[in-house]
């Protein structure tokens, strides 16, 4: 279990809010590292992995379109697959990762080649998800390094969403509980 995993159970549970997850190069890695976190289950309410490219289009609702001008390994796919497992999974956040671990290249992608996306509630905070946030990651390793950094980099975005909407109180209670005032 991660530092950011149990970060993101805790944040999400103090909230009332869950989470949905949608993966493909990291095959179930990310729902894996949010499900080792004890209580998970107060917050996470599942995941798809859509590793078939048609998948992504059949269950998570990306337009097809656009997987077929521009491939499964694009930031606007990601964009889509977060708000699609968000929708179906009935989840407040949605969070997925697309790309290239390797050994070869993918539509035109090299090895390496990452998208992670969270899409948030709607009228969330300047700053915020505020429907959807991608990073683009150009990532080096070998395939297993590829896919954990993929995970740790989306929990990472979801978490700079989370603690941008911390409200006051949250976050005074955070301070509170680090021995801070």
């Amino acid at each position: 279990m991660s530092s950011s995993a149990a970060e993101v159970v805790r944040l999400l549970t103090v909230r009332g809010e869950t989470l949905a997850v949608a993966e493909s190069l990291t095959g179930g890695m990310v729902a894996s590292e949010i499900t080792s976190v004890p209580g998970a289950s107060k917050a996470f309410r599942g995941s798809v992995t859509a590793y078939a490219t048609e998948l992504k289009r059949e269950i998570l609702g990306v337009d097809a379109s656009l997987l077929a001008s521009r491939g499964a390994v694009d930031a606007q796919v990601a964009a889509q697959m977060a708000a699609g497992a968000r929708r179906i999974l009935g989840a407040d956040w949605g969070i997925a990762t697309t790309g290239v671990a390797g050994p070869d290249a993918q539509d035109g992608q090299p090895v390496g080649t990452v998208f992670v996306a969270v899409d948030g509630p709607s009228g969330a905070g300047e700053g915020s998800a505020c429907g959807g946030k991608v990073q683009a990651l150009r990532l080096n390793g070998d395939r297993a390094e590829i896919r954990m950094e993929s995970v740790r980099s989306v929990l990472a975005l979801l978490l700079g969403e989370l603690a941008g909407e911390q409200t006051g109180n949250e976050r005074a209670q955070d301070t509170e509980r680090n021995g801070g005032f």
